[in-house]
């Protein structure tokens, strides 16, 4: 996180522990008005459509829960798309009925939006959704061209963005998409623990609401009746951790102010800066396909494990991930490994410093010979 979100967190923790939760809160109500108008500025809408949650993932299924699904109801998707969202969908089809279909992919990688949809045309789709990024990949999804056919379709579209919020420039009315998840962590550099969903008002004229509405989202307005709110804050809940929202806004502001378009491009060429020295080394595949990629970069490598690759690495000081096959079942199958080792690097990142990760990466496998 830069220094002034950090800061703001912790004279928002501060002021909770002189005064009280309650009495920080309305203290501080035009710094959280600011923070509802910044993350709606960094994508391209009001802040009416933005309400703040835990996590990309609670927004996700936020979102998920607001739509009437029938029995024979079909959710499109991908064969990309988060291991969380594709375990929400397998719920949702073993306890309502629904079918998952997940669209295929190019043979350059990334999915075929025309089968997309010629899919749409042949089934009863209530829902499409799509991630934007996925966890396990520097693949970038055509979500642009995908929500024009859902707008043409009429159908519901939701967007994952937890990888891409603070990596590309973002701009909901582009996207065309009803719903857009985020997490305010990852490149967008804010806090863990929060994130945001952007709820559009399509969605809110059709008077969608999450099934487990919250008081914050509704008035009980009768003894067996209640009203949901005018805008997106009928996804939210009542308690909030405020001093994380406060610093969501910081993170946007800040990521606003060295510019989203600079951002984007010094990220996507440290990453293919990876791609291109990894590429050298022979026990190493680079596993990233698709016309457009990002800053993510994914590989296995022969003869290593990616944790215990992972520990070394950051004993040096260099932090990566490791993934497994379930974070990515689909995708990890066809292209025949059982994880990747996973590196992200942010704008903040150094030449030099990617130039040493490689090296240590090499070094570290001449050590397993």
């Amino acid at each position: 996180m830069p220094a002034p979100v950090v800061q703001t967190i912790q004279d928002h923790i501060l002021l909770e522990s002189r005064i009280g939760g309650y009495e920080a809160a309305d203290a501080r109500r035009d710094a959280m008005a600011a923070a509802y108008q910044s993350v709606a500025d960094l994508i391209g809408t009001r802040p009416r459509n933005i309400a703040f949650t835990e996590n990309a993932t609670a927004s996700f299924s936020l979102a998920l829960s607001s739509l009437p699904f029938a029995r024979g109801d079909v959710i499109l998707t991908t064969r990309n798309d988060y291991a969380s969202s594709q375990i929400q969908l397998l719920s949702l089809r073993a306890r309502l009925g629904v079918r998952i279909i997940r669209a295929p992919d190019r043979s350059a990688g990334g999915v075929d939006v025309q089968a997309m949809a010629e899919l749409i045309q042949r089934h009863r789709v209530r829902l499409v959704c799509v991630t934007q990024i996925p966890t396990n990949s520097g693949l970038v999804q055509d979500v642009q061209a995908i929500g024009s056919v859902c707008r043409d379709a009429e159908v519901t579209y939701l967007v994952d963005a937890c990888q891409s919020i603070g990596q590309l420039p973002l701009n909901v009315a582009e996207l065309g998409c009803d719903f857009l998840s985020a997490s305010a962590r990852k490149y967008l550099r804010g806090p863990r623990g929060v994130g945001f969903l952007y709820v559009s008002d399509r969605v809110l004229d059709q008077g969608l609401a999450p099934l487990f509405i919250d008081m914050r989202g509704a008035d009980w307005i009768g003894e067996d009746r209640y009203r949901a709110v005018a805008d997106a804050r009928r996804f939210e809940n009542w308690e909030f951790a405020w001093a994380l929202v406060l610093a969501t806004g910081e993170a946007a502001r800040y990521a606003m102010a060295v510019g989203m378009e600079a951002i984007s491009q010094r990220v996507t060429n440290l990453g293919q800066r990876v791609r291109e020295q990894l590429a050298s080394i022979d026990q190493v595949r680079v596993l990233d396909r698709g016309s457009q990629l990002c800053g993510i970069v994914s590989a296995t490598i022969e003869g290593s494990d990616p944790g215990e690759l992972v520990t070394a690495l950051r004993s040096r000081g260099i932090n990566t991930s490791a993934q497994t096959r379930e974070y990515a079942l689909l995708d990890y199958d066809d292209k025949r490994v059982t994880g990747a080792l996973r590196i992200s690097p942010h704008y903040y990142n150094t030449e030099e410093e990617i130039d040493q990760a490689v090296s240590a990466i090499r070094e570290l496998l001449q050590q397993q010979r």
